[in-house]
């Protein structure tokens, strides 16, 4: 007799179970989130970069064709009224230069609506000060203007009839100095000598030696200078290779140490000897190459000249 073995039913099979994919933020929401100011504030920044943006595309195109400049002004001016309005002046750069000068310029605006400050214009107002060697003007929204100055160096003080000005190395004046503020610069000295910096400047580098000792330099005749010594003794130098000159007056001075010796004037205007003459004397006696003294001057009454150490003066004699 057979057994008949029933098997167990199979158990229902189950339903695969359906995974869930992580939801994925925004790019832009991703990126909002790594930055480190407020969503609140990042979105009103986009806010006013989007209108400042508009406004501009606005007014661009009312120019192109041709809609009256009135409209355009008027459209910029609500939004200088919603506040994209100039309430605020950043200043860069600025060393020397009165800061309030520039603030002024700045702010000297038919309109502070923002779409209508003339960038360029206020510029060219800043280049008009001596002391401006650039300026470049730039807007931040929603109220700030940026201003970067690039200030030129002083170099030199210019004197001309009595009055002390202050000038770069290129002869642009720069601001007027007081005789007792003087700063710790080479002195220049007549008419013209402000436009001569540049070759000034040149020569005392062909002999950097004396340029520790150089108190001043007048030019003379439009043509040629006259160096003063802080001993007092003023050197004469030819209109031609006055830097050569200047540089055989070196090797003299450095063989025999004619400077802080009592003599008032050398003069080189002739490349082939060196004339020198003492306070009070009526004789000019030329300095040998040999390494000797020149004979002792005349001592005469008291000076036809300047005593050793008087300050510089454009009264040099021209030649």
């Amino acid at each position: 007799m057979s057994r008949t073995v029933k098997r167990g039913a199979q158990p229902p099979a189950r339903r695969p179970v359906a995974r869930r994919k992580p939801v994925r933020q925004p790019l832009i929401q991703r990126l909002l989130a790594r930055i480190p100011v407020s969503e609140e504030t990042v979105k009103r920044v986009a806010t006013w970069g989007i209108t400042g943006a508009g406004v501009v595309a606005v007014v661009a195109v009312a120019t192109w064709i041709g809609i009256p400049g009135a409209i355009g002004a008027a459209a910029a001016e609500q939004v200088g009224r919603a506040g994209l309005r100039v309430e605020q002046i950043e200043i860069t750069g600025l060393k020397r230069m009165d800061r309030m000068s520039v603030y002024a310029v700045a702010l000297d605006q038919q309109s502070r609506a923002m779409p209508l400050v003339d960038l360029e214009a206020v510029r060219q107002k800043l280049l008009r000060y001596g002391w401006i060697k650039d300026a470049h003007v730039s807007r931040r929204l929603p109220d700030t203007l940026l201003v970067d100055i690039e200030e030129r160096e002083p170099a030199a003080v210019w004197q001309d009839n009595g009055q002390l000005t202050l000038i770069d190395a290129t002869g642009v004046l720069l601001e007027p100095v007081s005789a007792d503020a003087i700063p710790d610069l080479p002195l220049v000295i007549g008419p013209g000598a402000d436009r001569q910096e540049a070759s000034y400047q040149q020569l005392l580098a062909a002999a950097p030696a004396l340029k520790p000792r150089v108190k001043a330099a007048t030019w003379i005749g439009n043509r040629r200078w006259d160096i003063t010594f802080n001993s007092g003794e003023v050197l004469a130098l030819p209109e031609d290779d006055a830097a050569t000159a200047l540089v055989k007056f070196a090797e003299l001075d450095g063989a025999r140490s004619l400077l802080g010796r009592g003599w008032l004037r050398f003069d080189m205007r002739d490349p082939a000897k060196l004339v020198a003459r003492k306070p009070g004397a009526s004789l000019a006696h030329s300095v040998p190459d040999d390494g000797t003294n020149p004979p002792a001057a005349d001592a005469g009454a008291a000076g036809t000249g300047a005593a050793a150490g008087a300050a510089p003066t454009t009264g040099q004699e021209e030649g």
